[in-house]
């Protein structure tokens, strides 16, 4: 049976993943309690999931600078407020995450995005590359990225958000003759590590979804630390897979387990966590 029961030791003292995992929990937890957190709540239930009070508040500290939060007290409590940046890039990390689920339409086609970028630009360009490979494009030539049809809006953000419109191209269109487009889709995306990742999530967390004790009362903290680590682990999978059409997958491609056994553990342990993470919403003396 797998149980999350101590803090990921890896976690403490690491500023990207005290970070990530803040992320994780702003959208999963600060979402639903209306956008807002105390900041001695949000310190006290990140540390329960292995995240020091140190590195909490650096990690809040850093995305404060980078416009996501902002300082707000609210009933008595000190306390940070999501920006409209924040909730757009949470509602636009939704988007791609949730991708996982449902497999694109083969029919729908293919988004194709095309730069060339000057030597002066450079930094911009290594920016575009990354940004594209974190939303799931796949390289498939020399400044070629492909994706499913639905990956449009993504693309033309990423390439606005650099500012590099004039040295871009766009197009959303199918594949009708050349290169096997089997062939294709496993020169553009490593397959094979993103479905390793898959597989590890199955089998650290299959447990769980047969873990009764995950609706037990008198267990909220163990719900919560284990709803948390559930997210923030599946949080990044689906980054790099952007949900291509089954025809084009391995036939034992594991992220469609993986998706259900997600979906199975979120629908056990939600309610008693978010539960739980509310009692630190209260003001003092409720």
């Amino acid at each position: 049976m797998c149980e999350v029961t101590e803090p990921d030791a890896e976690r403490v003292g690491r500023p990207h993943l005290n970070r990530t995992f803040l992320v994780s929990f702003l959208g999963a937890v600060v979402r639903r309690m209306g956008g807002w957190m105390p900041t001695a709540g949000a310190i006290d239930l990140m540390g329960q999931c292995g995240v020091d009070a140190t590195s909490a508040r650096t990690a809040i500290f850093r995305l404060k600078k980078r416009d996501w939060l902002v300082a707000q007290a609210t009933g008595g409590m000190r306390g940070y407020a999501l920006t409209e940046l924040a909730a757009r890039s949470l509602d636009a990390g939704d988007d791609v995450i949730w991708h996982a689920r449902k497999p694109a339409d083969l029919k729908a086609g293919w988004c194709i995005v095309h730069f060339s970028v000057p030597e002066a630009a450079r930094a911009r360009r290594h920016q575009l590359r990354a940004h594209l490979a974190s939303l799931g494009f796949g390289n498939v030539g020399t400044a070629v990225w492909i994706a499913p049809a639905r990956m449009l809006p993504a693309a033309e953000s990423a390439i606005a958000e650099l500012e590099l419109e004039r040295h871009s191209a766009v197009f959303v269109g199918d594949h009708v003759a050349g290169q096997d487009l089997g062939v294709l889709i496993q020169e553009g995306w490593d397959l094979e590590s993103i479905d390793r990742r898959y597989h590890e999530f199955i089998a650290r967390f299959s447990g769980l979804a047969e873990d009764r004790r995950g609706g037990d009362s008198s267990r909220p903290r163990q719900a919560f630390v284990t709803y948390m680590s559930v997210i923030d682990h599946w949080r990044k999978l689906p980054f790099r897979d952007p949900g291509l059409p089954r025809e084009v997958l391995p036939p034992q491609w594991a992220g469609h387990e993986a998706v259900a056994l997600f979906e199975r553990i979120v629908e056990r342990f939600e309610g008693r966590a978010l539960a739980y993470a509310a009692r630190y919403w209260e003001p003092p003396g409720d």
